[in-house]
């Protein structure tokens, strides 16, 4: 009776590690979440998203947008 070496039993249990737990990986993703489990986000989380915002988000980030170009303009001096 031959016993066997420690390196002859690893290696394909080595092996197999990897598509074993890639294939328990994607069962439990495609089992998807589970009864009475909710999602962590909310949506009164995102705050109101009313049209009056959005255009006050609209001007603010077009007075930024003409601040920063008209900065950029008097820095940039062509080399001649």
């Amino acid at each position: 009776m031959q016993i066997a070496s420690i390196s002859s039993v690893l290696y394909p249990l080595a092996v197999l590690v990897c598509p074993v737990g890639m294939g328990a990986m994607m069962w439990m993703m495609r089992k998807g979440p589970q009864r009475g489990h909710t999602d962590d986000r909310d949506s009164s989380d995102y705050g109101p998203t009313s049209v009056d915002l959005l255009r006050e988000e609209y001007r603010r980030l077009g007075q930024e947008i003409e601040r920063l170009e008209g900065r950029a303009a008097t820095e940039y001096r062509p080399h001649r």
